[in-house]
């Protein structure tokens, strides 16, 4: 991330703890929360979870994520995949990962994006006019888990 007043670059641990202290403590966005998997001393693989928008096909469900920060976080956005099954313009059908070409906050990705603002775009985008209204699989039924998402990267 570079600061606001200079050019300097703060490395990828210290971004990442930042980020951990503020999901841990709640700050921000109470649609959205996020925190490591586990206990990943290389702060790569986080879990996210996502309460569903208002007025959506997505409302009263709550939606888990799995997020992968590669060693060139923040510079290249996350690798995401949804554990929960739901139908989504950006997110594959078999896989649920989400492609970075159809979902704007991956495709437009800067280093001042952060997890909160990238689960919070990926809840926005539950509420665009093409996603919205899509028929949605059961309630509870899951992804199969992600493989080795360290080399999808």
């Amino acid at each position: 991330m570079y600061s606001r007043n200079s050019d300097i670059k703060v490395p990828r641990n210290f971004r990442l703890l930042d980020e951990l202290e503020k999901g841990e403590h709640g700050l921000g966005d109470v649609c959205v929360s996020y925190g490591l998997l586990d206990d990943d001393m290389t702060l790569s693989n986080w879990t996210g979870t996502i309460l569903g928008p208002l007025n959506t096909v997505y409302e009263n469900r709550i939606y888990n994520v799995r997020i992968y920060c590669g060693p060139d976080y923040p510079y290249k956005p996350p690798v995401v995949f949804f554990r929960t099954r739901l139908n989504m313009a950006c997110v594959n059908n078999a896989t649920g990962q989400v492609d970075p070409a159809r979902c704007g906050i991956l495709h437009n990705w800067t280093p001042e994006c952060t997890l909160e603002i990238l689960l919070v775009e990926l809840r926005r985008e539950m509420t665009n006019t093409s996603n919205r209204r899509l028929q949605q699989p059961p309630e509870g039924s899951e992804f199969p888990p992600p493989r080795n998402i360290e080399h999808i990267v």
